[in-house]
This record gives C-alpha cells, structure tokens and sequence, in this order.
C-alpha cells in the first residue's frame, strides 16, 4: 500500500475517533496508536503491526458508545405486533405484555445514571413453538433493533469474550460484535439456545453469562479484545432455550422463565392455512388462481408423519406443496391445482 494511501486511511481513522464520542481514557490511548501508526506507516510502510493496530481502531471507533434507540414502548401496539405474527399463545402473550409493562413503568422512573432492573426473559420450549420469532416481535413492538447471538454448539466463552490483541489474529467476542451491528448501546439482543453450549466449555460459558445477566456487573463488561469497559445497562436481554436442565442454577436466578407451548392440531391448521400457506405461495411465485386446499385436506397436511410439537415440519410441508405445484404450473401441465383427500398423497412427503 502506497505511502499516501496509509496516511489517507489514518486521517479517516482520526476523523473517525474524533467523532465516535469515545471515553475520555480510552480517546486518549487511540491517540497514542494513531501516532503509533503514523510512525509505521512513515518508517516500515504497510506491515502486520500496521494491520493489527487500524483493525483495532477501527473496531473500537465503530461502537455505540453514545447512540441510543429511541423508545417507543406502548402496550397496545406490543399486543398488535404480537397478534399479527403469532396465532394463539394467550398465556405468553399476556406474560410478555405485563413484562413491557414493567419495562415501560422502570423506564419512565429511571434517574439519569441508574440502571434499568427490569426482569429477563427465558423462553422456554421444544423446536419450532416460536421463541425466536417471539423475541424478534417483542423488539419490534419496543421499536428497538434485535441482535441474535446463537449458543447451539458454543465451544469457548472466548466466543462471547472475544481474544487478546496479543493473539495473532484475535477479533472482538459476539457480545462487541452484535452491538455493532445493531449500532446503539441499547438494543434487544437475543441469547439464543442457551442450553445448548458443549459440554467442556458450559461453566465458562455460564460464568460469562451470569456477569452479562446481572445489573451489578454488566455496567462494565470487559472484552478482551476492546481491554475497555463497555456499559450493557440498557441492552435489553432476552434468551432461549429448549429446556432448563443444562442452564446453571445462578443463571436461571436471573432469569424470569416462560413456557413456550406445544401446538394443538386446530391451532396448526389455522397457522397453516391463514399464515403459513400466503407465505409459501408468495415464495413460490404463486397465485390464488394457481392453488387451492380443500379444508377437509388440513389434518393430513399437519400430520404427514405423525405429531411434532411446532410448526417447522408444518412449514416445510406446505413449502413442499408449493414448490410441486410451481413445477407442474412451469412445465405446463395445468395452470390450478386443487388439491383434494383423493389427490393430497401426491405433494406430501413420503
């Protein structure tokens, strides 16, 4: 890279720092690498420690120290959105509405300085009963962006810390990363599957969690990779998992659990038949002319191979059935189908 290409990049870095609203410390030791960078880059020209030094400021400059999103907490609308995207669940949506409840009361009694206390959510239930997208609802009422930091198969606490700028190679933990890309120092974001971490790294993983989950210690979570405090107060957990048996004891005390419920057949018909089937035909590139289902046809549809306790498989089946349908449509053989008990063993799966 050509000398005035580096001293470019290191002008953009310092503007950059110079807007990011940093920590009156932390400002002061980007300073310090900045000036370390002009000397690399006038002495040695582009080099590993050149790289290693712009990717840190670059990460550091590129977090939501100071931007907030604003709130837009309203019951009604939180029982709208809910009810738009998620068929029956009564019970769960009346837990959630009295959570954003006491959200929105914490919020309006909070003091410049404090924290927000408000509870944690644990969504608690088999696959395919709704919990992320439940998660997603809930940030949507609030009108807040929702970062998703996946557990299943977590192998290091590392994962969430991240590493040493010492390490060659090291990147910030998913915590630093999930801020920036949702952009502000408040967002939803969503723990997902929890109990799903391995085996050899699960207490870690726990002891890192129990320090993000709690009010007294998340003001200052520390990754490694960043070496600054960041303040988490007013990141607005929500977590997840399919069942409490691998959550540590001192994570679970924190948390305010809810049992997401299996799924009635009556309740998947309707789902399947006023939701999921528009979303499939839509993908699908179809029409109302080119595909109708007997509602006699529905209990077949939901149970191709027997009980499941969510709507995955439900999913992939109406899926199934209109991908088959766009194929006949495509090669011609008929333009409508209707799809009857004599002819619906023909686009389920075997």
């Amino acid at each position: 890279m050509a000398t005035d290409q580096l001293s470019q990049e290191i002008q953009d870095l310092k503007k950059r720092s110079e807007n990011a609203q940093l920590p009156q410390q932390l400002y002061q030791e980007i300073e310090k690498q900045l000036n370390r960078l002009t000397r690399i880059a006038r002495t040695e020209g582009y080099s590993v420690e050149y790289d290693r030094i712009a990717h840190y400021i670059d990460w550091v400059t590129n977090l939501p120290w100071n931007d907030r999103s604003p709130e837009t907490l309203a019951l009604t609308k939180a029982r709208e959105v809910l009810d738009k995207s998620h068929y029956g669940l009564k019970e769960v949506k009346e837990r959630i509405v009295e959570y954003l409840a006491v959200l929105q009361l914490k919020t309006q009694q909070h003091k410049e300085g404090e924290a927000i206390h408000a509870p944690i959510l644990c969504l608690v239930g088999l696959v395919g009963t709704g919990k992320t997208t439940v998660a997603y609802s809930i940030a949507e009422a609030i009108g807040r962006p929702l970062s998703r930091i996946p557990f299943g198969g977590m192998g290091s606490a590392r994962d969430l810390r991240g590493q040493s700028r010492l390490h060659a190679e090291a990147e910030p933990g998913y915590i630093i990363k999930a801020l920036r890309r949702a952009k502000v120092r408040n967002p939803v974001m969503l723990l997902d599957e929890i109990d799903r971490v391995s085996e050899e790294a699960r207490s870690d993983i726990m002891g890192v969690l129990i320090e993000l989950l709690d009010p007294e210690q998340n003001f200052a979570f520390v990754d490694h990779y960043i070496d600054y405090p960041f303040d988490l107060s007013e990141v607005l957990f929500i977590t997840t998992a399919n069942n409490t048996t691998n959550i540590a004891t001192a994570v679970m005390d924190r948390l305010e659990p809810i049992a997401m419920p299996s799924y009635t057949d009556e309740e998947k018909t309707r789902i399947g038949r006023d939701y999921l089937l528009l979303d499939a035909m839509a993908e699908a590139g179809l029409t109302k002319e080119n595909l109708q289902i007997d509602d006699t046809v529905w209990p077949k549809i939901v149970r191709p191979l027997g009980f499941d306790a969510g709507i995955r498989t439900l999913q992939r089946t109406i899926q199934g059935i209109t991908r088959k349908v766009a194929k006949k449509v495509v090669e011609g053989e008929t333009q409508s189908i209707h799809i009857t008990a004599e002819n619906v063993s023909e686009y389920l799966p075997e």
